[in-house]
């Protein structure tokens, strides 16, 4: 197990036939900002419902869901700066470009579904 300086992530390799499988954790900053956006995601949501089963204003309640929009985008780009600047560049300094490029293409069309 190592934990490259220069990332943010945990590196653990594991005996696995035919050879070494490479685990990675995210690092505890990532890990924590992550959880902390989501238990904020979390409760805005529960905010929201509470909103639509109090019949509040269609315009108040609106505002909230662009709010947990944006929340989850902020989410989500702290994912992939991390994905970007750790699992990215140790995958292709391994190797695996094909590998690497496809999931970001996959991501990418995801994103623009």
């Amino acid at each position: 197990m190592f934990i490259d300086k220069n990332q943010y992530i945990l590196h653990t390799l594991h005996p696995s036939p035919p050879g070494w499988v490479k685990e990675v954790v995210l690092i505890d900053d990532t890990k924590s900002d992550g959880l902390k956006r989501l238990n904020y995601i979390e409760g805005h949501l529960s905010g929201i419902k509470r909103m639509l089963e109090g019949d509040k204003y269609c315009v108040d309640i609106l505002k909230q869901t662009y709010a947990v929009r944006r929340a989850i985008e902020k989410l989500e780009t702290k994912l992939l700066d991390s994905h970007l600047n750790s699992c990215v560049v140790s995958g292709v300094k391994e190797g695996r470009e094909e590998q690497v490029i496809g999931e970001l293409i996959e991501l990418y069309g995801l994103n623009t579904k």
